[in-house]
């Protein structure tokens, strides 16, 4: 996925304008018009539309870079069946490390959240791994948890004495972490 902090950065840096750019990722379906909308669209975080592979590469190419340069690789587990603020422990230990050291900690962590981020983890490992990133130079840059509400599947209450109902509040969330390559 494009990283939309490392392309801002690098066209500043590079001095590159985003009519250079855009001429790079002019295809099908896509004119001048629409594709210096998309690349000021991606710069803000907005990723409408979906950058493609080719106007990535077309990106890199224009900055200079490799691919592997501007991209961020993002896992995700959505409705994992336990609450946010308990996996929330768990990923604030992970951030900003390297992704050796991070499932290091998550291995040594006795914490119910923890097998399940490092499964995460591994996931945006293999990605990056399979678009030819080096796995040594990858770090954690962001472990989000957010709230996904009330368990699917389960009852909503469970029954008590004298014919009353008390409702059951398990909780699910959703866990994303995002690597980048040094």
């Amino acid at each position: 996925m494009l990283s939309a902090k490392k392309l801002r950065e690098l066209r500043r840096e590079r001095g590159v304008s985003i009519d250079e750019l855009a001429d790079q990722i002019m295809r099908g379906g896509l004119d001048k018009k629409k594709a210096v909308s998309a690349i000021k669209n991606w710069e803000k975080g907005k990723f409408k539309p979906i950058p493609r592979r080719e106007d990535v590469r077309g990106l890199a190419q224009a900055l200079g870079v490799e691919v592997t340069e501007i991209q961020d690789w993002v896992s995700s587990c959505r409705f994992a069946p336990m609450s946010p603020t308990k996996a929330r422990l768990v990923t604030e230990l992970i951030v900003g490390r390297p992704v050796q050291d991070a499932m290091d900690i998550l291995k040594f962590t006795r914490r119910r959240a923890s097998p399940v981020v490092n499964q995460v983890l591994k996931a945006a490992i293999a990605d990056a791994d399979e678009q030819d990133a080096e796995v040594d130079e990858l770090y954690v840059a962001e472990a989000r948890v957010d709230d996904a509400g009330i368990r699917p599947g389960t009852k909503r209450w469970i029954p008590k004495d004298r014919g009353r109902a008390h409702p059951i509040q398990q909780k699910a969330c959703h866990i994303y972490v995002t690597i980048t390559q040094e």
